[in-house]
């Protein structure tokens, strides 16, 4: 099985937890990634464990391995995101975040929201180059 399998198979673990016929609940998902074991853990906001499952292509990977695994859930939450995500019974909006071992934000993954949409890196790379270029081409005109 590889990473973006074991990845959407935590995700709908979660989302068992959040089922449509339960009452909504206000809450983010806490995701804890850990290099060493390559355990991705979900938390609820109240520290209370979700799910936790081994990613074996994680273990013992250092160069860049935060940004590698965020990209990686960000990925599987995408393509998850009609079918599962969106379903799940929290008001909305919510995030996925990143969290490290004392459940401090590192960073945001993924907003769910009806109107919203995150950009990811990769996706604002250039733009100030771009942005710069359109202003000079306005000014020539």
């Amino acid at each position: 099985m590889n990473s973006n399998q074991q990845i959407q198979r935590a995700i709908r673990k979660i989302a068992d937890k959040f089922p449509a016929s339960a009452a909504a609940v206000l809450t983010d998902i806490h995701l804890q990634v850990k290099p060493q074991s390559g355990e991705l853990l979900a938390f609820n906001d109240d520290d209370v464990e979700l799910t936790r499952v081994v990613i074996e292509q994680w273990i013992g990977k250092d160069d860049d391995f935060y940004d590698t695994a965020a990209e990686e859930i960000r990925e599987a939450l995408s393509e998850l995101r009609h079918d599962v995500v969106n379903h799940m019974n929290i008001m909305h909006p919510f995030y996925f975040v990143l969290v490290d071992e004392d459940h401090e934000t590192l960073r945001d993954i993924y907003l769910v929201d009806d109107d919203s949409l995150i950009l990811s890196g990769s996706l604002l790379e250039g733009l100030d180059k771009d942005l710069n270029s359109f202003l000079d081409q306005l000014m020539k005109s």
